[in-house]
């Protein structure tokens, strides 16, 4: 007798997710997937998915699948190399792998230049973390392990904008008030293809009561086609359209027209500034001091009934506390305020200057400037949830593009002190940020907000001062020894310069720092930085000089190519996951619910494909490592803890427990939290009902009745902490005789100043490739695909079908004239040149392109990866090269590269 029955899941393919979603399965076999309409209401897109999910049915039986664990047998490694890869059985493969585990552990767990042994890489802005069930739980029982290695991070993300925007207002990545905002101002942010369903949801539904969206990019993406004006503007010249806009606000418009409560009450502008760059502060209290219009002399910042002053020259007496305890002690001194020195900054940056770098009309950066005030709605107020607030409807976006290397820490200065002109930062209608990483657990953003004593929010800086500093690197690419900024947690290393770590093992970096040894045994997972990073044949190289490479993996790809060891996982829909759900979390995901969804098999899995937590239980087995597994478990590494002073879930230490029992237990605790510890419904529940929320108030959108709270300001537009500890990271790198790290040094300033980024791009390629720039006349960009986001479903036919029917996605976009000026028609072969590498693909004329760029989509050149080897469709990540003259203060780059082109023949 047939048999049909709906499997409720998720999909967390790219960091949009969860996707809740459900599969019909008839008589075991997966056939359907389709949206989870018991999420109408409580997801933002009502439980509808994007395409990606539609995927996962061809996925679970793609005949190209790994299904057997495999072993190499030619010990050489190279890109022209068989692996002479054999099937062998799982016992064999996990005694493999503790054999050199227990080896490591047994000798040290670090090498004799104070590196883990064992790394640990995967990509997909960590979401590979909602499908590798607890083998985070074996790592963290294990100890020190290196993820420096990364697959694309800090160079593919929006790195700035998540270092400095939590430090300025909690906003990993940030949004519009979508619901709510009137007037977008975007540099390239892509949200229709990077921002996933809900997205796509709410921004055609504000489209549809009228928002005006004006994208500025060197080529119409698939976000600009559908906005209300397009912008072209000349690449990597966006900080000065942006502190064009700032000139203007500051010096075209009177400052009545500006959010002057705002500015005065939220926000650092009234704060004097002594001679040396530092805070003018109270000897007494050494609280920064204001100018107090209405007693007309200095004052501590939070002197109650004080009327900062925003303008003007005051004489004060005073002390400057500087880097490593220096003090300057003050007698009369004439200082102003930061908000005057923001004014001097940008006073020479107006849209007249800036027209001749971004190839901008004047009047269209003037227009765009006064109608991003015009619309902020300065003044008004809005009643939400019991509090009156501040609305001002705009938002300024910045895509990733300008979020990564030199000149991002201007984009997102500017960008954040024009929402703090018009008052519109973490408030209805402006710009919110949606989770946090640095500064606190993801799932509580407000938790996160700890008064620091200068009256902005806390940060855990890493410390530069002598006593305390990190002289030793903890991995490869020695984040708690470079950059203070993004700080020691959990989620640091990711944040590190992995461009550096790739270039030390390579011998072109950090010179006084030697090159480090690779580690002993690489575990990689859901990435395949052999296509993802840059460089990539330099990186296949470097892949093949490790002892040991362990892939979990779903196909032959380019990366495993090099593996010693290739491990076949039970995917997407054949494992079992508990993760949280709702609140706010990246981008466009504003919940007014909160909860857990569970990932469940909706089929047996395929082969001998095993789940994740199996794995991860047999490891710590044969490790030796159970009762230390099992107690992170229990900790929380699984999601959340399992015992608190409300419940106790918690699993026996000293046994193994099977995937069911471990994922029961998690989803009891689940149970619990969401009712406050009235319920303990376990895994049968979930696998039922798919999810269990409660309401998340939607107050906790906005931090900023946490700040009024508070009386909390945010720390703009002067950058005293990030002065000061560069000048102590300074010092603390030379005392070690580290010079190489000081272009990077360059980049701590107090107020970013304007550099004009292509002649630094220029400059760095003559110096290190010996090349006139001039004859590279191009910029190559990337742009982001939807349907392939993140890389994970490039082997799927379905996806290919949807894809093609996108523009982009068949080669090379160039502008229709300038190719009609080379000679070169539609479908046409070019071939693209930059100083490190060579492709080639169809032409695809456009009149959306930028005379000066060119544009390749999403990340391909696959050689190794099947069906996926078979599209030929080109990538620019060979093209771009690793060079730290490119790398900036928090160890970001970019994916953009200056390039030559000429045609190879015409199309068939």
């Amino acid at each position: 007798m047939s048999s049909t029955q709906k499997v409720s899941t998720y999909c967390y393919q790219c960091v949009n997710g969860p996707d809740m979603l459900t599969v019909e399965v008839k008589d075991g076999v997966a056939t359907t997937v389709t949206p989870n309409f018991d999420a109408r209401g409580l997801h933002p897109a009502d439980g509808k998915v994007c395409v990606k999910p539609y995927g996962l049915v061809q996925k679970i039986y793609n005949p190209n699948r790994l299904l057997k664990p495999l072993k190499r047998t030619n010990p050489k490694k190279g890109r022209d190399q068989d692996p002479g890869w054999v099937e062998i059985e799982w016992e064999e493969a996990l005694d493999t792998i503790a054999g050199r585990l227990n080896a490591i552990r047994a000798e040290s767990l670090v090498d004799e230049q104070g590196y883990p042994r064992v790394a640990f890489t995967t990509g997909g802005a960590a979401t590979p973390y909602f499908y590798m069930g607890t083998f985070a739980s074996f790592l963290a029982a294990w100890g020190p392990v290196d993820q420096s290695l990364g697959a694309g991070g800090t160079v593919k993300c929006y790195h700035t904008e998540h270092v400095y925007g939590e430090l300025w207002h909690r906003a990993f990545t940030v949004c519009p008030d979508t619901p709510r905002c009137e007037y977008i101002v975007s540099f390239g942010n892509n949200i229709d293809a990077s921002g996933g369903v809900t997205s796509v949801r709410r921004h055609a539904d504000a489209r549809a009561r009228g928002i005006k969206r004006v994208q500025i990019e060197p080529h119409l993406s698939i976000t600009g086609a559908s906005a209300s004006e397009w912008i072209p503007i000349r690449p990597k010249t966006d900080p000065a359209f942006l502190y064009a806009m700032l000139h203007v606000l500051l010096h075209e418009r009177p400052l009545t027209d500006l959010d002057v409560h705002f500015l005065k009450v939220r926000t650092g502008s009234p704060y004097l500034i002594g001679p040396n760059g530092f805070f003018v502060r109270d000897p007494a209290s050494k609280k920064p001091l204001i100018w107090d219009a209405r007693k007309q002399r200095a004052v501590p910042f939070d002197t109650a009934d004080a009327d900062p002053a925003l303008l003007g020259s005051f004489n004060v007496d005073g002390l400057e506390q500087g880097a490593d305890g220096k003090t300057w002690e003050h007698q009369g001194i004439t200082v102003t305020t930061a908000f005057e020195h923001t004014r001097t900054l940008v006073k020479p940056h107006t849209p007249e200057w800036a027209t001749a770098i971004c190839d901008v009309p004047v009047a269209t950066i003037r227009r765009i400037a006064n109608e991003f005030v015009d619309h902020a709605r300065i003044g008004e107020t809005i009643e939400f949830e019991g509090r009156t607030l501040p609305f001002r409807p705009v938002a300024v976006m910045l895509g990733k593009g300008v979020n990564n290397g030199w000149g991002a820490f201007e984009c997102v200065w500017a960008r954040t002190v024009l929402m703090t002109l018009v008052g519109g930062l973490e408030v209805p209608g402006g710009l919110l940020g949606s989770t946090v990483h640095i500064t606190g657990m993801d799932f509580d953003r407000m938790a996160s907000v700890v008064p620091h004593p200068d009256g902005f929010l806390d940060y855990p800086f890493n410390p530069t001062d002598k006593e305390q500093w990190a002289a030793q690197p903890q991995v490869r690419h020695g984040h708690t020894t470079l950059i203070p900024i993004i700080g020691g947690g959990l989620t640091s290393q990711l944040m590190g310069s992995t461009v550096l770590t790739w270039m030390r093992l390579q011998g072109r970096a950090a010179d006084s720092w030697g090159k480090p040894k690779p580690p002993d045994l690489w575990f990689v997972y859901r990435c395949n930085p052999n296509i993802s990073f840059s460089e990539t044949d330099k990186m296949g190289e470097t892949m093949a000089t490790f002892p040991y490479t362990v892939a979990f993996s779903y196909t032959q790809d380019e990366t495993n190519h090099f593996a010693d060891l290739v491990l076949p996982e039970a995917i997407d829909l054949e494992s079992t996951q508990l993760i949280r759900l709702g609140g706010t979390h990246y981008f466009e995901q504003f919940w007014d619910s909160q909860g857990w969804v569970l990932r469940q098999p909706v089929v047996k899995p395929q082969g001998d494909a095993r789940d994740f937590t199996w794995i991860s239980t047999e490891l710590a087995k044969r490790t030796g490592l159970l009762e230390a597994y099992n107690t992170m478990i229990n900790m929380g590494a699984a999601g959340l803890p399992l015992k608190t002073d409300k419940y106790d879930f918690s699993l026996d230490v000293t046994r193994a427990h099977s995937v069911e029992e471990t994922w029961d237990a998690v989803c009891r605790a689940a149970s619990a939290d969401v009712t406050d510890g009235q319920a303990d419904d376990g895994l049968a529940y979930f696998k039922e009902k798919g999810f269990r929320v409660k309401p998340f108030p939607k107050i906790n959108w906005y931090l900023y009745p946490r700040m009024e709270d508070l009386n909390l300001r945010f720390e703009l537009p002067y950058q005293e902490r990030i002065l000061r500890i560069g000048q102590e990271l300074s010092a603390r790198l030379h005392e070690q005789g580290v010079t190489w790290w000081d272009k990077q040094l360059h980049e701590y300033e107090a107020l970013p100043n304007w550099k004009d980024l292509n002649k630094l791009w220029s400059d760095a390629y003559e110096k290190a490739y010996g090349i006139r720039a001039a004859d590279y006349p191009f910029w190559l960009l990337t742009a982001r695909s939807m349907q392939y986001a993140w890389g994970g479903n490039v082997s799927l036919q379905m996806i290919r079908e949807v894809a093609a029917n996108v523009a982009g996605h068949d080669g090379i976009m160039i502008n229709s004239k300038v190719a009609e000026s080379m000679g070169i028609e539609q479908g046409d072969r070019i071939e693209v040149t930059s100083p490190v590498g060579v492709t080639s693909g169809r032409a695809l004329l456009r009149q959306g392109v930028r005379p000066d760029t060119i544009v390749m989509v999403g990340q391909f050149g696959h050689w190794k990866t099947p069906y996926a080897k078979d599209l030929d469709m080109p990538s620019l990540n060979n093209l771009v090269p690793m060079n730290m003259d490119l790398v900036d203060g928090t160890g970001s780059a970019v994916d953009a590269v200056l390039v030559k082109i000429k045609k190879l023949g015409s199309k068939k």
